[in-house]
C-alpha cells in the first residue's frame, strides 16, 4: 500500500479472518451500521487498518439480509470475515456490496460481489475491418464438397470444363463457395480449455447450482442429500465428458484435424499460462521504445518501406556470362493431378481466396482449368 500513489484508485477484497461486527459507533468515517456479529480483536484490527489508509468497509454500508451478509459458513458457524475495501473517495462509485447466496468461491467461504462504477475517458480507437472468410473447411463433408459441384456446374451453365478466362473462374468459385459453404463471422475462434464441455454438463451444474442455492436457503438433512448427490453427478459427468472427448482426439491424431485439435489445445495452455496475452508496442531507430497505436503502425510502415525498396544483387546480371536459353516443355496434367494429392489441406488461402480444397473436390475439371492456366503463364513469362 505504501508504493501506490495516493491519488490510484485502490479496491482490497480478501479473507480477513476479523468480525468488524454490527453499529459504527466512533468508527462512522470508515465503515456503515451493517456488519455482522460482535467485533473481536482481528475486526478491530481491520478497522483500524482503514482508518490509517484513510479507505472505507465497503460491506458495512449497505442494508442487506443476514445471508446476503454472512460470508462465511461451516457446520453452525455463520459469520463475516471477508471484506471489500477502498478509498473513501471512491465509495460513491458503490452502488451495492453483498453476498451472493449459492456461489462458492473457496470451501465454505461465499462470493462477495461489488457493483462499482467507474467514470473512464472513452479511448479513441481506430476502427478494425473485420474479414469475413468463406467456410472452405466445409468441403471436407462429402454432401457439402457434391453440392458444392452441383451449384458450380448450374452456375456455369451446365458445364463440366471450367472458363479459360481465370478472373471469371475465379469469381464464379468464390461466389459459388459463399451461397453454398457460406462466411464465418470474420471474429477469432477461441482456443477454451473447456473444449470437451456438453449439454449434459451443463445441465448437470445448473441443477447443482440450485440444490446449493436451495440447500442454503432451507438447510434440512433432505436438501443436504440432494445437493451432495448432484456433487457426485456433476463429478461423474465431467470425468465421462473429458475421457470421452479424449479417446476422440486420440482416435483423430493421425488426420490432419486431430493435429490441429491438439496445437489449439497446447497453444491455449501456453496462453492460460501467461500474465501478458499479446505485447503491442516496438522499438524505433534508436532503440526507445513506442507504445501508442499510431507511433508503432508509422514503425511499421518505414520498416516494410526501407525492407521492400532495398536493392536486391541476387536480380543483377553477372557481367561476362552469357545467358542460356534451351526449350521449356510444358507443364502436363499429370504433373498437376500429382501437385495436388501431394498438397496438405487446411493452409491459410492466397490473394485469390481458393484453398487447395476446391482442386481437390473439383477433381479432373480442376486439373484441366490449372494446366491450362500454368501453361498460359508459363507462355507470357517466356515470352516477355
Amino acid at each position: 500500500m505504501e508504493s501506490i500513489p495516493t491519488g490510484e484508485r485502490v479496491v482490497i477484497g480478501a479473507d480477513f479472518n476479523g468480525h468488524v461486527g454490527e453499529g459504527n459507533t466512533g468508527d462512522e468515517e470508515v465503515m456503515g451500521k451493517f456488519g455482522a456479529k460482535e467485533r473481536n480483536l482481528e475486526g478491530q484490527i481491520v478497522v483500524d487498518f482503514a482508518k490509517r489508509k484513510d479507505m472505507g468497509v465497503v460491506n458495512t454500508y449497505f442494508q442487506k439480509r443476514e445471508e446476503h451478509r454472512v460470508t462465511y459458513k461451516s457446520g453452525g458457524r455463520r459469520t463475516q470475515v471477508d471484506y471489500i475495501l477502498c478509498r473513501r473517495g471512491n465509495l460513491k462509485e458503490i452502488s451495492d456490496c453483498k453476498v451472493v447466496v449459492g456461489e462458492s468461491v473457496a470451501r465454505q467461504h461465499r462470493m462477495v460481489v461489488c457493483r462499482m462504477t467507474l467514470m473512464v475517458c472513452k479511448k479513441n480507437r481506430s476502427k478494425i475491418e473485420i474479414e469475413k472468410k468463406t467456410k472452405w473447411w466445409m468441403l471436407k463433408k462429402e454432401e457439402c464438397c457434391e453440392e458444392f459441384r452441383q451449384k458450380l456446374r448450374q452456375a456455369l451453365g451446365g458445364q463440366v470444363v471450367l472458363p479459360d478466362d481465370w478472373e471469371t473462374t475465379a469469381e464464379v468459385i468464390r461466389e459459388t463457395g459463399r451461397k453454398v459453404l457460406g462466411v464465418s463471422s470474420g471474429r477469432r475462434k477461441e482456443d477454451k480449455e473447456t473444449w470437451w464441455w456438453n449439454e449434459e454438463v451443463q445441465d448437470s451444474i445448473q441443477r447443482k447450482r440450485l440444490a446449493k442455492k436451495k440447500w442454503d436457503m432451507n438447510r434440512t438433512e433432505e436438501n443436504r442429500q440432494e445437493y451432495k448427490e448432484l456433487q457426485r453427478r456433476v463429478k461423474r459427468e465431467v470425468s465421462k465428458a473429458k475421457q470421452k472427448a479424449y479417446d476422440e482426439l486420440y482416435t483423430r491424431l493421425d488426420t490432419r484435424e486431430g493435429e490441429k485439435d491438439l496445437y489449439r489445445l497446447a497453444r491455449q495452455r501456453d496462453r492460460d499460462g501467461k500474465d501478458v496475452q499479446q505485447v503491442r508496442v516496438i522499438k524505433d531507430r534508436d532503440g526507445r521504445v513506442l507504445t501508442s497505436e499510431e507511433s508503432v503502425q508509422r514503425r511499421w510502415k518505414e520498416y516494410f518501406e526501407e525492407l521492400i525498396n532495398e536493392e536486391n544483387e541476387r536480380g543483377k546480371r553477372v557481367e561476362g556470362v552469357d545467358s542460356v536459353e534451351q526449350k521449356v516443355d510444358k507443364i502436363r496434367k499429370d504433373e498437376v493431378r500429382k501437385a495436388l494429392k501431394r498438397m496438405e489441406s487446411g493452409k491459410a488461402v492466397g490473394p485469390d481466396d481458393i484453398p487447395v480444397e476446391v482442386w481437390k473436390c473439383l477433381g479432373e475439371a480442376a486439373v484441366e482449368c490449372l494446366t491450362s492456366l500454368f501453361n498460359r503463364v508459363l507462355e507470357i513469362t517466356i515470352g516477355g
